[in-house]
């Protein structure tokens, strides 16, 4: 008797295990859908095309140079590749528009670290990371969005993601300008550390760009 049972638990171990590897399986399929969404999305504009790997790189590098531990370096890579997914529930016409932007076409933008962040919200791999999608626009006054959170409120790699999300931004074409140079953006920064943006995060930022490139 004592035999059989040890026999069925040992069988129900295996089961659960079975069914924790086929769950993370699938959780890693979902990741990597979501990161080809997330592509495809950009592979669309010429303008934004590569930008979140580059922001999911420099996220990574940061992240790793303010002594995070590992999971949450992943955290912070993960949400920079998928920062902007939320921006597929907002028309082409609009990302790629060369004039100003109305309100009702504003509003569509700003609404897309929300919707980012309900898209990944539900799978266990990128729970950690919605939290960044969504307050990546926050700025360290207070000045952004969606919940105008400001300082420490904000969750340190949506802070993380914000420096190097600008960063990029700045040195890549948009539809309504041409990239700036890489110092005049690296001023840009200097001059919103401890206003919009995290000036910790913007001093290691700067040292990690001027060992990488010092000319």
């Amino acid at each position: 008797m004592a035999s059989r049972i040890a026999t069925a638990e040992l069988q129900s171990l295996r089961h659960a295990e079975d069914a924790r590897r086929l769950y993370h399986q699938l959780q890693r399929a979902i990741c990597q859908a979501l990161l080809g969404l997330a592509s495809a999305l950009e592979a669309k504009d010429p303008y934004t095309r590569g930008h979140s790997e580059r922001v999911g790189a420099w996220g990574r590098r940061l992240a790793t140079a303010l002594g995070r531990p590992a999971d949450e370096i992943d955290t912070v890579t993960q949400a920079g590749l998928l920062h902007d997914i939320g921006k597929i529930g907002v028309p082409e016409a609009v990302l790629r528009k060369r004039g100003a932007l109305d309100h009702d076409e504003w509003t569509l933008v700003r609404n897309h670290p929300m919707v980012g962040s309900q898209i990944v919200a539900p799978f266990e791999l990128f729970a950690g990371g919605a939290a960044v999608i969504r307050h990546h626009h926050e700025r360290w006054d207070g000045s952004g969005y969606p919940d105008g959170l400001a300082g420490a409120a904000i969750p340190l790699g949506a802070r993380i993601v914000a420096v190097a999300d600008v960063f990029d931004a700045l040195t890549s074409d948009r539809p309504y300008r041409g990239a700036l140079p890489r110092d005049t953006a690296l001023a840009y920064l200097s001059e919103e550390a401890g206003r919009t943006l995290d000036a910790d995060v913007v001093a290691v930022f700067l040292d990690l760009v001027y060992v990488a490139d010092p000319a």
